[in-house]
């Protein structure tokens, strides 16, 4: 049967429940047949069993696969003394609204299927609640559920006194100061002193929508909570304070992020895991040493396999241009797992998050609870002053993290960190807007595991390991998921992918990696997802080819079909990939070991398999070449490509539009970029220091091989470059900041040099996340 494991199910036939019927179907078998609840069954299952309703304190309600329709509350309004109520291991997505448990002081919903937990405040005196593996419960409805219950001590488990007493006065007391601010600020002059009722109407509804986008306070991971309490918070001003209420019925309320970050560790676990850089300048404002450690998990893995030292990355160098005198380079290729034989293969892994806790994140604590539990391992660093440029941009250090540590050892300053990417946020009419398209959460992975982190608070919200992994890259989808009763929801996915080839497909909401592609038998350097197809995932490989892949959208149960749709044939190792904004599903352009190429990948042509359509030359000394490494690419905006090769101190920006027209239509050619402009950057010949764009802001931002970071601002720049006849830039342009890496210690001694492997902003560029060599993961912020 369908949704009951096996032993249940036979628990429940021979125990007869009076409120089952065993029915032999003919070709189907025995089935169960479940009625609605009953009288005599609220009786059986009191404890101890009653023979009055109204004198049952304990009910036993678990594992009868109760929908939220069998609750019926014409008869639990006869369950007066009711202090105790299981109701796990069933199927509810929702408590009705007036099932009248006056005296209700301990429930227990476990193992459900819940997705809104507010109807619960018909239960004012209860102390005690678990919802455990409710998957569509965040750490949002925790905050809920401590507002609206008084009187609740516990949660999940965890004693939540304090945090509740903190939720319901310090967080309401600034939410209030800041919707009564956003009215004085922006609407109090737009109400007349004589309105009418349309008026009233119109405004309210205006301010109830700007005051739940702009009132931002907290962690992202808790957007959701905020919005809702902003909603209630401004309803109550426009009510009470202005007299401002109408008997229309209220506006529904806007969907909020329904997936975000989660976290299931205490800081005091989390502390274990994770070393955090305390940032101590003597110029700051901000008090950094209240940075707690990140809030995480810490279980502890096994002793993985023995790995290779050295990323596929380096021995590629060796294998396609030996250079024994740089230092990034491996004598030695590197170790490869095989996966299993099928490219397309697929499977329903059920591969969870690191367990030991629960997918509850009740355990959630504010920062300044976080700064007291703090151990002494954290590592401490003095920054040094800035670049003495003239600054255009001022940005200060936030945290710093050391938290991909392999076996969470704090003395691995070994695992490089390669990939970043922000979570999307959420609201189908904010995406559209790039200032507002991601949280301030970033994913991140190097070595064995993939870290989610809140970029404000330095909070490690999740972290994810495979031991015979090492993870290359990471990238974001949003998939609108059927849920339950046939109702669809959208969720952010992350994939990551690395050395095994293989791609994890994670529900991040959910903490459940759900499958797995295996996608190359060679490690996969980069992958990222089509603008405008959500399942549709490019991944590029060590095999020399880059695949185009439909990941399908998982059911409820999580099981989905993935399938390969394009294979891009590259002359060479592809180490970057960008889609091209103007035509997404016609064009990909690649950074390979062996230069830059473009493919056409429009999926109505006949080929599956296909060649590249363009190769690109740039300037070499004194004349064009294509062979040269481009280990950096992407769009500065609809048409400036920003690349970055092996020529040493050169990051080139150049026309797409310009350069791909003079193909001219026919057969696979060779094409001159047109150069718009040079960057100066650092004069080091060293490979894999990409580089990365925040095209709402026309920047540029790339890191050296001293822990540096170069920002380049080109707003200025961006309108010569649009017109058809713009000229190229005589002169490079110089960074208009460089961020230097601040003097750090451990031990007292100082770690090896650091390379800055990556570095990317959000979209607002609020936020900085430079990834490094030595296992460290820097946020910078912009002042």
């Amino acid at each position: 049967m369908v949704g009951i494991a096996q032993a249940g199910w036979r628990d429940m036939v021979t125990r007869r429940d009076p409120t089952a019927d065993s029915l032999l179907i003919p070709g189907e078998g025995w089935r169960l047949k479940m009625s609605k609840i009953t009288t005599e069954l609220l009786l059986e299952r009191a404890v101890p069993r009653s023979t009055r309703l109204r004198k049952i304190e304990t009910l036993n309600l678990s594992k009868l696969q109760l929908k939220t329709g069998d609750l019926d509350p014409r008869l639990f309004s006869r369950l007066r003394h009711l202090q105790k109520l299981d109701l796990s291991d069933n199927l509810l997505d929702k408590f009705p609204n007036s099932l009248t448990l006056p005296d209700l002081r301990v429930l227990n919903c476990n193992n459900n299927q819940l997705e809104d937990v507010t109807a619960l405040k018909q239960f004012p005196l209860l102390e005690e609640l678990t919802y455990e593996n409710n998957v569509y419960l965040t750490l949002n409805d925790d905050y809920k559920v401590m507002f609206l219950l008084e009187n609740l001590r516990l949660l999940n488990g965890k004693d939540i006194t304090k945090l509740a007493n903190h939720v319901r006065h310090v967080h309401s007391r600034k939410l209030t100061s800041k919707v009564t601010a956003h009215w004085e600020k922006f609407f109090r002059d737009q109400l007349p002193e004589k309105y009418t009722a349309e008026q009233v109407k119109s405004i309210r509804k205006k301010f109830l929508k700007s005051v739940q986008t702009n009132v931002v306070y907290g962690p992202s991971s808790l957007s959701e909570f905020t919005r809702w309490r902003v909603k209630m918070i401004a309803e109550e001003f426009l009510s009470y304070s202005l007299g401002l209420e109408l008997n229309s019925d209220t506006e529904p309320e806007e969907k909020a992020d329904e997936n975000e970050e989660e976290s299931t560790e205490s800081p005091r676990e989390a502390a274990e895991d994770v070393a955090q850089v305390t940032v101590t300048p003597s110029k700051r404002k901000r008090n950094h040493s209240k940075s707690g450690a990140g809030n995480k998990r810490s279980k502890s893995q096994a002793n993985t396999e023995e790995e290779a030292v050295v990323n596929p990355r380096k021995s590629s160098h060796v294998q396609d241009d030996p250079a024994p005198d740089k230092p990034r380079t491996s004598n030695q290729p590197a170790k490869e797992t095989t996966p299993e034989q099928g490219a397309e293969g697929t499977q329903k892994n059920g591969e969870q998050f690191p367990k030991g806790q629960s997918n509850r994140r009740s355990s959630q604590m504010t920062g300044e609870q976080k700064s007291q539990e703090q151990d002494n391992g954290v590592v401490t660093l003095t920054p040094v002053k800035n670049s003495k440029r003239k600054e255009d941009v001022s940005a200060e250090p936030l945290h710093f993290l050391q938290c991909h540590s392999k076996g969470n050892s704090r003395e691995d300053f070994k695992t490089q960190l390669w990939s970043c990417v922000f979570e999307p946020v959420l609201d189908s009419g904010a995406r559209k807007d790039p200032i507002v398209s991601s949280s301030r959460t970033v994913a991140t992975c190097g070595g064995e595991s993939v870290c989610l982190i809140d970029c404000e608070t330095g909070t490690v919200l999740k972290k994810y390991k495979v031991a015979t992994e090492e993870f290359f890259s990471v990238a974001w989808t949003t998939l609108t998921m059927v849920i339950s009763d046939s109702r669809k929801k959208a969720h952010n996915i992350l994939a990551a992918a690395g050395r095994r080839g293989i791609v994890k497909l994670i529900h991040v909401a959910a903490d459940f990696c759900y499958g797995e592609i295996k996608a190359h038998k060679k490690p996969i350097a980069t992958v990222c997802f089509s603008p405008t197809q959500e399942t549709h995932l490019f991944t590029a490989s060590y095999d020399k080819r880059i695949a185009l892949w439909d990941i399908g959208i998982p059911d409820c149960d999580y099981n989905f079909k993935a399938s390969q749709l394009l294979v891009l044939e590259a002359a060479s190792i592809p180490l970057r990939i960008a889609l091209v904004p103007t035509c997404p599903e016609q064009y990909l352009l690649a950074g390979c070991e062996g230069g830059c190429f473009a493919w056409n990948i429009k999926l109505d042509k006949g080929e599956k398999s296909r060649p590249f359509e363009a190769i690109f030359q740039f300037p070499d000394d004194e004349s064009m070449t294509t062979s040269h490494r481009v280990d950096g690419l992407a769009f500065l905006n609809d048409d400036v490509v920003v690349s970055k090769s092996s020529k040493p101190g050169c990051i080139y920006l150049w026309s797409w539009s310009r350069s791909f027209d003079a193909k001219g239509k026919g057969c696979q050619r060779t094409v001159s970029a047109v150069i718009l402009a040079e960057l100066e950057w650092s004069t080091t010949d060293m490979s894999y220091l990409t580089l990365s764009t925040c095209p709402a802001k026309s920047y540029v931002f790339c890191g050296d091989e001293k822990g540096s970071v170069w920002m380049y601002n080109l707003s200025s720049y961006t309108t010569v470059w649009g017109s058809p006849k713009g000229k190229r830039s005589e002169r490079r342009i110089s960074p208009a900041q460089i961020l230097q890496w601040p003097e750090l210690r451990v031990n007292g001694e100082q770690p090896p040099e650091i390379l800055v492997n990556n570095v990317v902003s959000d979209p607002a560029f609020t936020y900085l996340v430079v990834l490094t060599s030595v296992n460290i993961t820097a946020i910078w912020k912009k002042s």
